[in-house]
């Protein structure tokens, strides 16, 4: 098993060129191998929509030869959630910047308006090994049927994409939305603790109009109310806690509302979005 235990956080725009003292490592776009000595490969592309009337999230991952996706609708119209999370694809297609849902209850095309493939990305040690991710905001369009009911959405999403050798116990607390700020640009953010989160070369991202920047170590409240000056008002909750001897987890995902400050000291007229606490031996 070869060692990344000195490596030094990258932090940097997917697709430029990277330093030379990453060429060792096998990052994206590049296949990463499924297992690094005992450790296996744990991926995933996470895509969360947040908005007004609608919050949706659709995600696969991978955990070595294991596979899951999951999706969830919260109808904050109806004030009703919609969710599956299924070993295998389930009826769910991911290709690029397109997504799609079959299911009795609902049926859901979103599709990226402009295809993304920068982001912010960082390379980061866990332990002896790395992880990489890649963050990016993209607008997209969708078209929902929830219930028989059809919907049309333009908005806005935060994706997640992340390939890492993380450690057998990984624990982190996350949070990812979409609003405005008091004085109208747009905002969005990534914000973590427990993983990919050294002081200078963190996944930690605000984007004003746009335009990314790092922000400092944030703390998040155990209840997840809360994290810095951002407060979170949980409306509906997905959550799922299994055991597969080898393998646990418990998860808690919460959509709802933010208000408050961003990191960084901008305040929010709205915000749209998710917290999550994660605990996994995998």
């Amino acid at each position: 098993m070869s060692s990344h235990s000195h490596l030094e956080p990258y932090r940097g725009t997917y697709g430029e060129p990277r330093p030379k003292r990453l060429d060792g490592l096998a990052l994206p776009p590049r296949p990463m191998p499924g297992r690094q000595g005992l450790r296996p490969l744990k991926a995933w592309r996470y895509i969360g929509a947040y908005g007004p009337d609608l919050m949706l999230c659709v995600g696969t991952a991978r955990l070595g030869p294991l596979r899951q996706t999951f999706w969830a609708v919260w109808d904050r119209r109806h004030h009703h959630l919609y969710e599956r999370t299924v070993l295998g694809r389930g009826r769910v297609a991911m290709s690029g910047g397109n997504v799609r849902i079959r299911e009795p209850d609902v049926q859901l095309k979103l599709d990226f308006i402009e295809r993304a493939g920068t982001g912010v990305e960082t390379v980061c040690p866990t332990g002896a090994l790395h992880g990489w991710t890649r963050k990016q905001v993209v607008d997209v369009r969708a078209r929902i049927m929830l219930g028989g009911e059809p919907y049309r959405w333009l908005g806005r999403a935060l994706v997640d994409d992340t390939a890492a050798y993380y450690e057998r116990h990984t624990r982190w607390r996350w949070s990812a939305g979409i609003g405005t700020a008091v004085d109208g640009t747009s905002v969005a953010w990534n914000l973590v603790d427990g993983v990919n989160d050294p002081p200078h070369g963190s996944e930690r991202t605000v984007w004003v109009d746009d335009v990314p920047g790092e922000v400092p170590p944030v703390e998040f409240a155990a209840d997840l109310s809360r994290v810095g000056d951002l407060r979170f008002h949980a409306e509906a909750v997905r959550e799922r806690r299994e055991n597969l001897l080898l393998v646990r987890s418990d998860y808690r995902q919460p959509f709802g509302t933010f208000s408050g400050s961003l990191p960084g000291g901008v305040e929010l007229a709205e915000g749209y979005g998710v917290m999550e606490a994660h605990d996994a031996w995998w």
